[in-house]
């Protein structure tokens, strides 16, 4: 088995893994590269159907080739989806001009808890890698929020010989990273491999693209000439420039980012 084949396995055990211990699992698709391979990988877990819904959650501010992405794949992959909104922050205009901390727990952290409420979801799947961010390091595959979707980064269960933490307390959920192991890397090798849809963000044109996307006003291309997935592998073996350098940086430092997970943000 190769490398890519090898993580693949393991994210496939560690998905049925979850969806045999949860009553009520969800999948969140952000419809960045990680979110949709995992997605990708779901689909080959259950032979071609995902038995669970899947999580959009919508700010409003979504760069617009995302939501063209969403639509055209929704249908053909036969996708149970939830749009997940703050309606009520939204009416009140809530943006990044309020400040990056607070947009994002507005809009994305209180949504997704105003959908949990409705739902009842208790498992909770996101294609974070360890590699993405120092903050992200410190996650398990298998990991407990409390009834205020608070992460105790201080106190993380260990996870010995596929030994996974899925006890829950009640109206708590947990949120499982199937994806930790990858690195970027991997993914554009396995998403080469697997022939999947991306959102064409992420190929350069006029040399300038995307290497993580989400909001529009929290994202900015990078300098690149990278324009098909052979090129962008191979600038991913030389290049010095951090995969989320195009982030807004007032949100992406170490304090702000673990103060936003430890709140709940994904």
């Amino acid at each position: 088995m190769d490398h890519l084949s090898q993580l693949e396995s393991r994210t496939i055990y560690i998905i049925r893994e979850a969806y045999s211990q949860f009553k009520k699992t969800a999948l969140l698709w952000s419809i960045g590269k990680d979110s949709t391979t995992m997605l990708w990988i779901a689909r080959k877990a259950f032979f071609g159907e995902i038995p669970f819904p899947v999580i959009h959650i919508d700010t409003g501010f979504k760069l617009r080739e995302i939501y063209e992405f969403r639509e055209s794949f929704v249908e053909l992959w036969d996708l149970n989806l939830i749009i997940s909104r703050n309606e009520g922050a939204i009416n009140k205009s809530v943006s990044p001009k309020n400040g990056k901390l607070e947009c994002c727990n507005a809009l994305k952290t209180e949504a997704l808890k105003l959908t949990l409420k409705e739902t009842g979801f208790d498992a909770l799947l996101l294609a974070i890698r360890r590699d993405e961010h120092g903050i992200r390091a410190k996650e398990r595959y298998f990991s407990p929020r409390d009834t205020q979707f608070k992460w105790n980064y201080k106190d993380q269960p260990a996870e010995l010989w596929d030994l996974f933490t899925t006890k829950i307390g009640h109206d708590d959920h947990l949120r499982v990273h199937p994806m930790l192991h990858w690195t970027e890397f991997d993914i554009w090798k396995y998403i080469q491999r697997e022939k999947i849809p991306t959102v064409g963000l992420y190929f350069a044109k006029d040399g300038k693209r995307y290497r993580s996307i989400g909001c529009a006003p929290c994202c900015a291309p990078v300098d690149s000439k990278a324009r098909n997935l052979s090129q962008i592998i191979r600038e991913l073996k030389s290049t010095k420039t951090a995969e989320r350098s195009g982030r807004a940086q007032d949100k992406e430092d170490t304090y702000t980012m673990q103060t936003l997970r430890s709140l709940g943000y994904m």
